[in-house]
This record gives C-alpha cells, structure tokens and sequence, in this order.
C-alpha cells in the first residue's frame, strides 16, 4: 500500500467528514491520521493521511472530488 496524505476542503456542516470517511473506504484506502487544520467562510480544510491499494492516488481522488463541495487542494506521497 502507498501513503498519500491530502489536503481537502470541505463544506463545514455535520455529515461531511463522515462522507469523506466514506468515500475512503469505497475506494479501499485506509484512514491513517486526521489532523483539523481549521474553519473559515463556511469550508473546513483537514490533511488526512490515507494508504491506498498500489501507487496512483487517482482513483481516490476522482471518488472525492465527486462528492458535493468536497475539493482536493493537494495530494503528496508519504514516504
């Protein structure tokens, strides 16, 4: 498995991290560490370390980004 860590923004309301929970797991990754980063202007922005099958984060991301408000600021390899 490859480690990935993302850069996400998402709406600030109850429910969104858990769908972003969600979303991980449907596309086999693996929740490794959440860190909050903070809230501003409606969206939170959170880094969350994800271990994927294989080495292309590609999949993941579409899954994510076809989420309602949910965007993918950046995406870097955890070595």
């Amino acid at each position: 498995m490859a480690l990935f860590r993302l850069h996400v923004a998402l709406p600030d309301r109850p429910g969104s991290l858990g769908a972003v929970a969600s979303a991980i797991g449907f596309a086999g990754g693996d929740i490794r560490g959440l860190v909050v980063k903070k809230s501003e202007d409606g969206r939170g922005y959170d880094d969350i370390t994800v271990a994927i099958p294989g080495s292309d984060p590609a999949d993941l991301i579409a899954v994510l980004t076809s989420i309602g408000g949910v965007e993918v600021i950046s995406v870097l390899p955890v070595n």
